[in-house]
């Protein structure tokens, strides 16, 4: 038996790994060989292509969308014709992201944009902006390039000395030795009467055969200068040179041989460390008598070095917003970023100010730490200096620690006495062992409460803070300073490059994705920003870590908005996931709601919407899969009262069985299906009932088609509307059922 198929499609995406699938009734009418078991699925035949189901009445704005693959979008074909036909929108997976334009020389190429958006228009689709910033998918060979340290200006001939070793023989023999029958021993037998190595080879053989060495790394590629006085009982030739002992005592470069005689001689000689060289040899095995050597000296050359301050902290004078080296112990005993004060300054500036209850049991009850940016070690020579005062006057004691309240030892060395009166205090600090003794202190300690229990009621001010460690070299590191201006000038050049190439078409935009973690180290009650502080050592690129927890935002946003060209209101979202959590009572959300408010407390960076992924699953276990819907309905409910357009931006689904398993799309029952066709009808009829219309963007539906097998997102998963072979799946009627508002 022939029917006609008016449910098969052939839209095939590959963004992130998946394919995506809708109708197009105008290509698509042919017959086919009915299968036995399509009776189950004949119903679809009666339904629309999903944009049909949006109720223009109520919103005409409203954006269904698809994401897709913009190079097969742009070919024209049936990808093209298909995503037309289905969708409002369409979101390029990965075309627009930083890594997909820049290389790594900066070269921005936007020929994949052009043509992507020049067949949008053609189609009359939009386009949603995937995506402006963000610490992922970044060019992290440029960016990073751009913070390398600046060179110093030097003479390029001007080298200096730096010692290697010095001998003068007057403490006894630090040279060892090879060979059987030769001895080493010093003597007051010197030029001088001074003492002096004295070498004695009885019998002569091989130059090997006789040897004496000093043991240790030298600069590799430098040039080593060795001097020494030298005579020997007779005349002879001594070889000098370097050897790598691990590479069966190759030679790693060699000095001209010097001739001796019986008379004393000055000799200075030249040889370039090649790899491997970790011994500095005498062969003189050849010669049979005794060889004098006094005052033996070697340096290598290197380019002339510049001892400079490099900062470990920023923002100590309390002018700006961001506080991530500055931490207080506050009056219940937690730890969290120290308050700053307006006024409380020097000359009535900003202070950080650490409020003390008095009466503590400790001295160490309340505390001000100074966290560094690194690790410091033994041997380290750190500059500390600050202003500070008190409203009552009392002492301080100052403690090592490695993360503040990590404690290691007593004596910091940065304890001061505060009076009422503004003081300054400056030392350089030579971190010891006992600060470090395994290379983690990371933090100084104030105890403030010194005269526990009867430490007084007080607050203690901190101001102009600066901690730096001394380096040298012929590189010097940018500041934090030059760091946040470079990436603020890569961020514009990225942004204005971007908006061009979309010649402002594109008027929506995911400005900032995926900005807020899982942790809340600062302890605030809000998951803190993505950064490399609380990142797991990945290959991510984190803006927030030079621009700041704030300035990241505020200067996408920013430079977004002076970059657009288009007619359309320009539309900038915050586009996260796990927004529906009900492990933690949707708190990532509660934290990008507040930090939203952080960031347009400046009054004038706007947020216009929050992007919502919700790649989810649904759960078999009647109670698991009850919290998920009570999570997400309190999810639609925390975005509707935000007041900000609301966007479904990555919708997918996946099947959880009654054990915790996720089934494959091969071991899907009808069940099972059913159930998730329901629960799509649940998201999108929630959206709708509890979204206000003036809130309602619209809903992206991510992967069209199931997850094929290897495919890099939620693998042989059923995810799709359609399945692997564009069939529609019942989960096509939950899904626009949903739309249409239909029981």
């Amino acid at each position: 038996m022939k029917y006609t198929n008016k449910f098969l499609g052939a839209l095939c995406l590959t963004a992130f790994g998946f394919a995506s699938c809708a109708d197009d009734y105008s290509l698509l009418d042919y017959d086919v060989e009915k299968p036995a078991s399509i009776e189950a699925y004949e119903y679809l035949n009666d339904y629309k292509p999903l944009k049909e189901y949006v109720n223009a009445d109520v919103n005409p704005d409203f954006k269904l969308g698809t994401g897709i693959t913009a190079s097969t979008y742009s070919e024209g074909g049936m990808v093209y014709r298909l995503a037309t036909s289905n969708f409002d929108e369409v979101t390029p997976g990965n075309a627009m992201k930083h890594a997909s334009v820049v290389g790594d020389d900066g070269a921005m190429s936007f020929d994949a944009i052009s043509s992507f958006v020049a067949k949008a228009k053609e189609g009359g689709q939009t386009i949603y902006g995937h995506t402006l910033a963000w610490h992922a998918q970044q060019r992290n060979k440029y960016l990073n390039t751009l913070l390398k340290d600046r060179e110093i200006p030097v003479d390029p001939d001007a080298t200096v000395e730096v010692d290697d070793f010095y001998f003068d023989f007057e403490d006894g023999n630090p040279i060892g030795g090879w060979g059987l029958q030769s001895s080493r021993s010093v003597a007051a037998e010197g030029p001088d009467g001074s003492m002096c190595l004295i070498i004695d080879n009885p019998v002569a053989g091989q130059s090997w055969e006789a040897q004496a060495a000093v043991d240790q790394n030298f600069l590799v590629g430098a040039n080593h200068i060795a001097t020494f006085k030298i005579k020997a009982t007779g005349e002879g030739v001594l070889g000098i040179g370097f050897q790598d002992p691990a590479n069966n005592y190759a030679g790693a470069g060699n000095f001209p041989d010097v001739n001796f005689t019986t008379e004393w001689q000055e000799v200075k000689l030249e040889c370039v460390a090649q790899k491997g060289a970790t011994r500095f040899l005498f062969s003189y095995g050849q010669f049979a008598g005794k060889i004098y050597i006094d005052d033996l000296k070697l340096v290598h050359e290197e380019a002339a070095a510049v001892n400079f301050w490099e900062p470990l902290v920023s923002n100590g004078n309390a002018e700006g917003d961001e506080n991530v080296n500055f931490i207080s112990t506050h009056v219940g005993g937690t730890n969290g970023p120290a308050d700053i004060v307006d006024g409380a300054g020097v000359d009535g500036s900003r202070a950080y100010v650490v409020t003390s209850a008095g009466g503590g049991v400790n001295t160490w009850d309340t505390q001000f730490f100074i966290e560094s940016n690194i690790n410091l070690v033994a041997n380290d020579k750190v500059k500390v200096s600050f202003d500070y005062r008190a409203d009552v006057a009392n002492n301080s004691e100052s403690q090592a620690h490695a993360a503040p309240g990590a404690y290691i030892h007593w004596d910091g060395g940065v304890a001061v006495n505060f009076t009422t009166e503004w003081q300054h205090f400056e030392k350089e600090v030579l971190i010891n062992a006992s600060m470090s003794p395994s290379e983690n202190m990371k933090s100084w300690a104030w105890n403030l409460d010194v005269g526990a229990p009867a430490a007084p009621a007080n607050k203690y001010y901190f101001d102009n803070i600066e901690v730096a460690i001394e380096r040298s070299g012929n590189t010097i590191p940018l500041t934090p300073e030059e760091k946040k201006d470079t990436l603020t000038w890569a961020m514009n050049n990225w942004i204005s490059g971007i908006m061009t190439a979309t010649e402002g078409y594109v008027s929506s935009w995911d400005v900032v994705n995926e900005p807020i973690s899982g942790t809340d180290k600062d302890g605030d009650g809000f998951y803190d920003l993505w950064s490399s502080k609380n990142s797991a050592g990945d290959n991510n690129f984190y803006w927030t870590d030079y621009l700041g927890n704030l300035d990241y935002v505020r200067t996408a946003v920013k430079q977004a908005r002076e970059h657009y060209v288009g007619e359309a209101p320009l539309k900038l979202f915050i586009n996260d996931y796990n927004l529906e959590s009900d492990w933690d009572d949707n708190k990532k959300l509660k934290s990008l709601i507040n930090w939203i408010a952080k960031w347009e407390e400046d009054g004038v960076t706007k947020i216009d919407g929050i992007g919502t992924q919700m790649h989810i699953s649904y759960y078999e276990n009647a109670a698991t899969q009850a919290s998920k819907e009570n999570a997400i309905v309190n999810m639609f409910q925390l975005l509707a009262e935000s007041g900000k357009l609301v966007k479904i931006s990555e919708l997918d689904m996946g099947y959880v069985d009654a054990n915790g398993n996720t089934v494959k799309t091969a071991n899907m029952t009808e069940t099972q299906h059913f159930a998730m066709a329901e629960y799509y009808k649940f998201i999108v009829k929630k959206y709708f009932e509890i979204i206000p219309a003036n809130q309602q963007y619209g809903i992206t539906h991510w992967c069209p088609t199931d997850s094929p097998a290897g495919s890099g997102w939620r693998a042989e998963e059923p995810v799709g509307l359609w399945d692997a072979n564009y069939n529609r799946k019942h989960v096509y009627a939950g899904f626009a059922d949903g739309l249409a508002g239909a029981e």
